[in-house]
Order: structure tokens, then sequence, then C-alpha cells
């Protein structure tokens, strides 16, 4: 929601409206009630919405990285560095320097697994989910390649491109402004609004979509487990789960936050929320692994959950050190939350075998 909100004000800058501080909160209360709007529909309108936002969003950002190749290549680019292939290699970089980088590569993919949550309104989920999930891999992971391989080479793999690079408040609206022109920026940060709303309407479904199994299953109030008769919306969950967001975003801003805060201090804690559930499913893959042949999975394919615990911990470490306040508190208040959830599952074991064994049975169907 903060996201909304900080890219509707890049918007308006761009296209040079000034707009009062507090507009903001308007924004975010529009943008609820919007969303609510479209949650409460059959979830095919939402997701068509999300990939219509996305597809968009995905080819102004191809072209924008086509033409600055192009320019570059032809040598009518601003810069003189042409296309330095080299950037596509570690060079002289210290390993240590590759991996700190990594963090914010692998933090970007955060929530790619989101789709999974549409399991129990998804026709054959068993085959639907995964090559969802692995063509959001694929596909994110060629586009995030050579957008960002466009983007250096447009500013200059010299040494006065990579500080503009590394100093830009919003590098595609610079470099669109750039290589194509001021048109094309205002399209762009229109585009980056509408995709910064599409995210939200999709963590929104999959947040209401798991309150809703949790209180189906015995977690939780009993309204959260109703869905619609006719659209398989669970309604009640999808009121809470957009109203909390809204609201929680609001007061925040009443008590002197700015749009820019409320986007950062809620993905941070969000973020670092999902590196500990990516942990923990890395933990239970291992844990299934060593379970014997019912697992199905071969012993050696363990090195790879191994890795990824080691790496994760080395990404919420990444977080908590040398971080400044309010951010030095954030991982702590991800850990706390995620205690809680630990606490509630040994407290009461029978409930979370239940839920497990209840999403099992669904996922075999």
């Amino acid at each position: 929601m903060g996201a909304c909100a900080v890219f509707f004000t890049a918007m308006t800058d761009e296209m040079g409206l000034n707009l009062p501080g507090w507009f903001w909160l308007v924004v975010v209360a529009v943008c609820g009630l919007v969303a609510l709007v479209l949650n409460l529909r059959d979830s095919a309108i939402v997701a068509r919405t999300t990939l219509v936002i996305g597809f968009v969003g995905i080819a102004a950002m191809l072209v924008l990285a086509a033409v600055i190749i192009i320019r570059v290549a032809n040598g009518s680019a601003p810069v003189s560095t042409g296309v330095d292939v080299s950037t596509l290699t570690p060079g002289g970089a210290p390993m240590s320097a590759i991996v700190t980088a990594s963090v914010f590569g692998f933090l970007s993919w955060a929530g790619f697994e989101s789709g999974s949550s549409l399991g129990e309104e998804t026709d054959q989920p068993k085959r639907i989910i995964p090559r969802s999930l692995l063509l959001a891999v694929i596909v994110g992971g060629v586009v995030y390649v050579f957008v960002m391989f466009a983007q250096t080479i447009g500013y200059g793999t010299d040494e006065k491109g990579v500080n503009a690079f590394a100093n830009a408040s919003s590098t595609l609206t610079e470099l669109s402004s750039t290589y194509i022109g001021s048109w094309f920026a205002v399209l762009i940060s229109v585009i980056a609004f509408c995709v910064a709303f599409g995210s939200f309407l999709a963590s929104s479904m999959a947040a209401s979509r798991l309150l809703f199994a949790l209180a189906r299953d015995g977690f939780g109030p009993a309204a959260l487990g109703r869905r619609h008769s006719d659209t398989k919306v669970p309604t009640t969950a999808v009121y809470f789960t957009v109203i909390l967001t809204t609201a929680g975003a609001l007061v925040t801003g009443f008590f002197g936050a700015t749009s820019v805060d409320v986007y950062y201090w809620f993905a941070t804690i969000a973020t670092l929320c999902m590196v500990i559930a990516y942990g923990m499913t890395a933990v239970g893959v291992i844990w299934d692994t060593l379970g014997g042949k019912k697992a199905g999975i071969p012993k050696w394919e363990l090195v790879f959950p191994v890795l990824a615990v080691v790496y994760l911990v080395y990404v919420y470490v990444v977080q908590v050190v040398g971080q400044d306040a309010p951010y030095s508190y954030f991982p702590w208040v991800s850990a706390a939350w995620c205690l809680v959830g630990l606490i509630i599952v040994m407290s009461r074991p029978k409930l979370a075998q239940r839920i497990g064994a209840r999403m099992t049975a669904e996922d075999l169907d």
C-alpha cells in the first residue's frame, strides 16, 4: 500500500503536478477501496488484472532496455563505454562483495511464490501451480538480467556512470528521459504506479487465502473460514486483510510517517518474515529427505536445502548488522512475530498436524 502512494507521488511529480504532502493518504484510501472491490470478485478477475498490469509493465521495460542497447551499440547514446558485456561477469570484485550484492537480488525475488495461495481455486493445482512458479523464476530471471544489463550500460560502466546509477532516485524514468523522451518517462511512472497497485492486489489476495485456510482448519475466528458459495472467494478474510492493511498505512501516516516510510518499513518487515518462511521451508525439505523412502527425495539433493538455509541465515544477518534505527529494529520484530507462530505450533501440535494433513490431502486431490 505504501508503494502505491510512493509511485503515485513519483507519477504526479513526473507530470509536473504539485500535490499537498498529505495527499498520499487519499491515494491509500482509494487504492484500498478499489482493491477491496476487485478482491471480492472472482479470483480469475484479480488474476487477469494483475497479469495485464504485469505484462504492460514488462513490455515497457523491455522496450526501454532494447532502445538503450541499440543506441549504445550504434554510438548514438550519451555514453561512450559501449555494450560492455563484462558487466555480466564477476570481474575483479571480491567474493564478499558479490555475496553482499546478491542479497539485493534475492530480496527482489521475494514473493515469487504468491500464486501458490490460489491452489484451492485452481483447476488441476498440482500441474498449474508448479508450472506457474517455474515460469515465474525463468521469465522473471531473464527479464531481470536483461533490464539490469541495459540500465548498467545505459548509465555507462566508467566511474562517472556507476556513480550516477548508484545515486539515481528513479533509474527507469531517468533513462527514459535520456534515451526516448520525457513522455516515455511519464508513461513509465504511470505504469510503475499500476504495478504497485497490482502487487497489492496479489499480496492481499494471497494473505486472505492464507487466513481462510487457517481459520477453516480451526485456527482463528470461524468467520474467516467462510467463502462465497458461487465465487469461492473468502469474503470475510478479504475484508479483514484489505481493511487492516489500509488502516495500518493510514494510522502510521497520521502519526507522522511519510509514504516512503510506510513503504520501506512494512516492506522490510514482511520481506524478513518471508526469509524466515523460506528458511523453514528448506528445513522442512531436509526433514522430509531424511525421513526415508516415504518422502521420495534422493539424499544427494540435501545439498540444495542446506545451502539455502546457510544463505538465508546470511541474508538475515546482513539485515541486522550495521543498520540504522528504525531498520535495526525490524529484524527483531520479524523474528518475534515468527517466534509467536512457532510457540503456537509447539503448544498445539495436533492443530498444526491437522492443518498440514488437510493441505497435503488437497494437494493430492
